[in-house]
């Protein structure tokens, strides 16, 4: 069940005509734009219906992006299966990686993850808290770890450590009032364990604390790098920068000095290109990077 739901009466203009809207509630945080690309887009400064789905697929889809919704700005005027769509959380991604939905408004809309291992399954950044969705996470394994990407992005961290009895990580560089709680704070930039597939790696730039996770072939990149799909290349977030962009640049020629070929960012599309292609994208994003200083 959804907590609240979007208004007919609030209905952007920018809707294509049809059933499925976005409504005026929207902050344009873009997650639906893609989860569910063929039916949503940006215009005016927020997100919008820019074609009615019309095929079975495109319709799961697109209710899988009402469901992830952090402000339940996405309705229908028509009967929607938006039960099956939850059921849809967590969404495989990659081999032992899911998408988890359930974007948290108090995170601005970023994306959370679960990683499937035989050590014990690790959380990437935080949901709004969902008890069905728990349920179904406890069935791939549970949550041994919630690692925290940095401090924007921990949403409802405590109810999730209390539902699987995880240890949290955060830089400690990021605690505040509301993450002193956590059990494991990294501290300075160097590279750490947290077990032989597992390695932090910190980030400071877009906040003091930010860091990374490399899990095998994929970078989580909370909100240090992302993925345009207009212009098919890897950035950062210039206007977005809370703490030094100086610093962010000297963060990502350390990321670019591992080898990685997925990127699962807290805002914006998963990417994956081969290994080679992986790092003339970084170089070109810090080349980029130099340029706008």
């Amino acid at each position: 069940m959804l907590e609240f739901v979007a208004s007919p009466s609030r209905r952007l203009a920018a809707n294509a005509d049809g059933a499925l809207y976005v409504d005026d509630s929207c902050i344009d945080c873009g997650a639906c734009r893609w989860i569910a690309p063929d039916t949503f887009d940006a215009a005016y400064g927020a997100s919008r219906v820019h074609t009615q789905p019309t095929t079975p697929p495109s319709r799961h889809r697109a209710l899988m992006a009402l469901v992830a919704c952090p402000t339940a700005s996405i309705g229908s005027t028509a009967r929607e299966d938006v039960a099956a769509a939850a059921r849809a959380y967590p969404d495989p991604i990659t081999d032992g990686v899911y998408h988890l939905g359930f974007h948290a408004e108090s995170s601005f809309g970023a994306a959370s993850y679960l990683i499937t291992r035989d050590a014990g399954n690790v959380m990437v950044d935080v949901p709004r808290f969902n008890g069905p969705l728990a349920d179904r996470i406890e069935g791939l394994g549970g949550v041994r770890t919630m690692f925290l990407t940095h401090r924007d992005d921990v949403a409802d961290h405590a109810r999730w450590a209390q539902r699987f009895g995880a240890e949290r990580v955060l830089h400690v560089d990021d605690r505040s009032a509301k993450t002193r709680a956590v059990e494991r704070f990294i501290e300075g930039t160097d590279e750490v364990a947290l077990a032989p597939d597992l390695t932090v790696v910190p980030t400071p730039g877009h906040t003091r604390g930010s860091m990374c996770l490399l899990s095998g072939a994929v970078a989580f990149t909370g909100d240090h790098l992302a993925y345009r799909r207009a212009s098919g290349r890897v950035v950062a977030f210039r206007g977005a920068c809370w703490y030094d962009w100086e610093t962010q640049i000297e963060s990502m020629k350390r990321l670019a000095q591992h080898s990685f070929e997925w990127i699962l960012p807290g805002h914006g599309a998963p990417c994956h290109f081969d290994a080679a292609r992986m790092r003339d994208q970084m170089k070109a994003c810090i080349a980029w990077m130099a340029d706008v200083c």
